[in-house]
């Protein structure tokens, strides 16, 4: 996940570590919890892996410069081809670890690079997997509903409620996908031209 992430924000452009984690943090906040000291050593594997390259900025300037004077470096990460051969590799996995709670979002987030047809895929197996998830917790509720107190019992049923929520939003997204799609490979009415009268 945080590497498909890492992949996609420096697909737009080269940054700064701390734009890096800034950008990570907006993309990755609101899907799970991000612990920056696991980025640094996943850069370091990209990095030994030939997916991302890093600029130290000018090592003479900072070779030269005193201590605490603040002239340092700006370390700059960036993308190789070798890094956007995988970062298309990872956009184009439909399978189930593309639409599990911890990585949809990160997919997600790079939609607008990913094929349409893997966009689909990737939307109808987050909604079976949903929908899967809400059976299993509607038939728990229905077996415990009488021992479970008001409070807890809430909490069922508000847990049951997002989740309709979400299989109700992928279901609009599942379908404007397949509209667009199939707007785009309909073929267009073709007006004959009007031939002029010879006289």
């Amino acid at each position: 996940m945080l590497e498909l992430a890492v992949l996609g924000l420096l697909h737009e452009s080269p940054l700064q570590g701390y734009e890096l984690r800034q950008r990570l943090k907006a993309t990755l906040g609101s899907f799970r919890a991000f612990s920056y000291g696991s980025l640094y050593p996943t850069l370091g594997r990209m990095k030994d892996a030939g997916w991302i390259a890093v600029d130290e900025g000018d090592a003479d300037i900072v070779a030269g410069a005193p201590a605490l004077t603040g002239r340092r470096g700006k370390v700059v990460y960036k993308l190789t081809a070798e890094g956007k051969e995988r970062f298309t590799e990872l956009l184009a996995e439909a399978g189930p670890s593309s639409w599990e709670d911890e990585t949809f979002g990160v997919h997600f987030a790079f939609f607008s690079q990913t094929d349409p047809d893997v966009r689909v895929r990737i939307l109808e197996g987050r909604r079976s997997r949903l929908e899967e998830r809400r059976e299993g917790a509607r038939s728990g509720l229905a077996r415990t509903r009488e021992r479970l107190d008001s409070y807890t019992l809430q909490l069922q049923e508000h847990g049951l409620e997002s989740v309709d929520r979400e299989v109700r939003w992928l279901t609009e997204l599942i379908e404007t996908e397949r509209s667009n799609t199939h707007r785009k490979i309909t073929p267009t009415t073709v007006r004959k031209p009007e031939t002029s009268a010879t006289t």
